[in-house]
């Protein structure tokens, strides 16, 4: 199994811009030299805990700051860009990143968002533009012009030679493109079906283990279309994660810090708003006010001594039947910088050597 970092990134309203931006250098940097997989860094435009408007400034930066880590969108929110600007935009920063550019794409589910770019996101519209919008960025770097392609919302055309020497010459560094992930949310997501037809990354946002375990049904229902065989090896599970040297000073931390602080302040009443507290419970019949800050840091999060969180990890990975990549959920820790850091390294140097058996089975497999 190996490791990896999803943030939204987020940060408390209070927070500076640059200041919240700072701290995600930080951090990206604290999980390059650690050893991490991967990070990947969210989009959104209206919600001031997640106040990060372009992951590509971010990535850009934090590329030049690191040598192994991969970096990616997680992901860019399709409606609002179009395509062809886009697939440029991604493929210079593909050889900005010497091939360790993860491409991370979402249809974006905040109506504030739909709102800004007169989105139509409850009837769905925001889903097909990023079907569309997938489809067209793809065939601009896989598919020799001139073509034009006209589609719902976008009309893209990749123009042949003109004057002899002005014509569309910008691919990724990685052939054909980067490696694309998905994140899905919802039981029989649309999204991780896509993943599974398409043979992209799959990514279950960090919602109840018992809810996320049918998430791979999604992906092999989508896989089975297109004759692909999945593996969970490729499949990411996105975890709050917090280690301690105890589990007192674990829980403190997490519960009775800005863990805590973000989940009460806008992760749960969010998810009330839209009705989606069901995807934190362990069982359908608990009732809305039961999910609690500490119902999910019992239930869901991945909180304690070494000892402790080296169970729970094994534990959810037995309940969903096996993944390949952790990613533990970011959190703005910069008034306590060493906690959060040491709480990286706990999870990177003390955990992970005792879970090396886990994903040993997918070896076999291949």
């Amino acid at each position: 199994m190996e490791l990896g970092y999803f943030t939204m990134p987020s940060h408390p309203p209070e927070c500076g811009l640059k200041e919240g931006h700072d701290w995600d250098l930080q951090t990206l940097r604290w999980l390059d030299e650690l050893g991490y997989q991967e990070a990947w860094i969210g989009e959104h435009h209206t919600a001031p805990w997640e106040p990060h408007p372009s992951p590509d400034l971010l990535m850009a930066q934090a590329l030049m700051q690191t040598k192994n880590l991969r970096i990616g969108p997680g992901g860019f929110l399709l409606p609002y860009h179009h395509p062809a600007e886009l697939a440029n935009r991604v493929a210079m920063l593909d050889h900005l990143s010497n091939g360790r550019m993860n491409f991370g794409v979402a249809a974006s589910g905040l109506p504030s968002d739909w709102a800004m770019f007169n989105v139509d996101g409850m009837s769905g519209q925001n889903r097909d533009m990023t079907r569309e919008a997938l489809e067209i960025i793809l065939k601009m770097w896989t598919e020799p012009g001139p073509w034009t392609h006209k589609g719902k919302f976008w009309t893209v055309t990749k123009p042949d030679t003109m004057f002899d020497f002005l014509k569309p010459h910008i691919k990724p560094l990685q052939a054909p493109h980067p490696p694309i992930g998905v994140a899905g949310l919802s039981k029989n997501s649309d999204t991780l079906k896509l993943a599974g037809e398409r043979g992209f990354i799959p990514m279950s946002l960090n919602l109840n283990p018992a809810y996320v375990g049918s998430h791979w049904d999604s992906v092999e229902a989508g896989a089975a279309k297109t004759g692909r065989k999945p593996s969970r090896k490729d499949w990411r599970l996105v975890r709050e994660v917090f280690v301690a040297d105890t589990d007192e000073e674990a829980w403190r931390l997490s519960t009775g810090d800005m863990m805590g602080r973000m989940m009460s302040e806008y992760f749960l009443p969010l998810l009330g708003h839209f009705g989606f507290k069901d995807y934190l419970k362990h069982a359908p019949d608990v009732p809305d006010s039961d999910v609690t800050v500490e119902y999910c840091a019992r239930r869901n999060w991945i909180v304690g001594s070494p000892k402790t969180v080296t169970e729970k990890i094994e534990q959810i990975y037995q309940e969903v039947g096996g993944f390949g990549v952790l990613l533990v959920f970011g959190f703005d820790y910069k008034h306590k910088p060493e906690a959060w850091r040491h709480s990286l390294d706990l999870l990177k140097n003390e955990v992970m050597p005792k879970l090396k058996h886990l994903g040993a089975e997918f070896e076999k497999a291949a």
